[in-house]
């Protein structure tokens, strides 16, 4: 069998998502957690007028959900600790061999390295629960992996992070050629293009250690999208430099160069926890449709919109506002988790 991980634009059978429950995440004080509960539904809601969604729900927040999305979102009520589905749920492939085969790949997830403050029991057993619910076979990992930790561009290359699938605090014992073996194992990857680093706020104490999903994400083959922070005031103004100057010389599997398109950051440089790392790349690919980060920056968010139509001709670019989540720790591709079509799927449907 040979697994590949469709590029985010392939069309998807739905979007998994995971509901807020209480917990460090979502923190103290009700009308602080109300904001966390307002735009993750907020989120499911824009997706759910282009695709279904599916809502895992801790059995503590079941009602609170209903209430919040209705009839309009799928719920299946779940134990869950943290609820960044992008990391905690699985990774989905497709064999094109076996047309009708949708494949799972359950990474070990310990909470972006085992930090103290984490909680992980519960939601390390979510890819193996999604995949039951749904008949899709599991694809057993032994590689610590989150999926924002990946970003594919659906025809055999990966992007990563070396001090994400290389910190010790996760993989101790692997090395680039470790890795990529598993790459190519689960996601087809014939490729993997490695970023040293991510943003600056993904360093602190709650952040990822460089999820490349805040970074850098392929609109298209050998087409890449890429934040670019354009005030020197903010350390990531070297970072993302030093990120384009290192992607330019970069080739895909294909061996086609890749061409980078900026995406720039908005305006707001700091909040009250330090500098902030607002992307506007941690958007997410639905069928039809883009659902964007917004950031409360009127011409920002439009010149966010104007750069992914383009990057994305024929869908439709909704912003929703993510600054509940960004202060959280990620963004609505953070998230949530598309599901892809199969082969057999997509050709009946198309």
């Amino acid at each position: 069998m040979t697994w590949r991980m469709p590029h985010e634009g392939a069309p998807h059978e739905r979007t998994w998502m995971a509901f807020p429950r209480a917990g460090l995440t979502l923190g103290e004080g009700e009308a602080w957690q109300e904001t966390a509960y307002r735009a993750w539904s907020d989120v499911a809601l824009a997706i759910a007028r282009f695709e279904p969604v599916t809502m895992l729900v801790d059995p503590t927040e079941t009602a609170r959900a209903r209430g919040l999305l209705g009839s309009a979102v799928e719920i299946v009520e779940t134990p869950l600790d943290e609820f960044w589905m992008r990391d905690v749920g699985p990774t989905f492939v497709i064999d094109d061999e076996r047309p009708d085969v949708l494949g799972a790949v359950d990474w070990i997830f310990n909470g972006w390295g085992a930090p103290a403050w984490a909680q992980w029991e519960a939601s390390a057993l979510v890819a193996r629960s999604v995949a039951a619910e749904i008949g899709a076979e599991r694809i057993s990992s032994v590689l610590v992996n989150e999926g924002g930790g990946i970003h594919v561009d659906g025809e055999g290359t990966v992007l990563l992070t070396e001090t994400v699938q290389l910190d010790p605090n996760r993989n101790p014992f692997a090395d680039r050629d470790r890795v990529e073996a598993e790459m190519a194992r689960t996601l087809g990857a014939e490729k993997a293009i490695w970023l040293p680093r991510g943003l600056t706020r993904d360093y602190d104490e709650f952040g990822t250690r460089g999820h490349v999903d805040i970074v850098a994400a392929f609109s298209s083959p050998g087409t890449l999208l890429l934040h670019s922070q354009d005030d020197p005031a903010h350390p990531d103004f070297a970072v993302t430099r030093d990120l384009k100057a290192l992607l330019r010389d970069k080739t895909d599997a294909a061996g086609r160069p890749l061409e980078i398109i900026d995406v720039p950051a908005p305006t707001t440089l700091r909040d009250d926890e330090g500098y902030v790392d607002w992307s506007y790349i941690n958007h997410l690919v639905v069928d039809d449709g883009v659902i964007a980060c917004g950031f409360g920056e009127e011409a920002a968010d439009a010149r966010a919109r104007e750069i992914l139509a383009g990057a994305y001709p024929g869908r439709e670019v909704v912003t929703v506002d993510a600054r509940a989540i960004f202060a959280r720790g990620g963004g609505i591709h953070c998230i949530t988790q598309q599901q892809p079509k199969t082969p057999a799927q997509a050709g009946a449907r198309s």
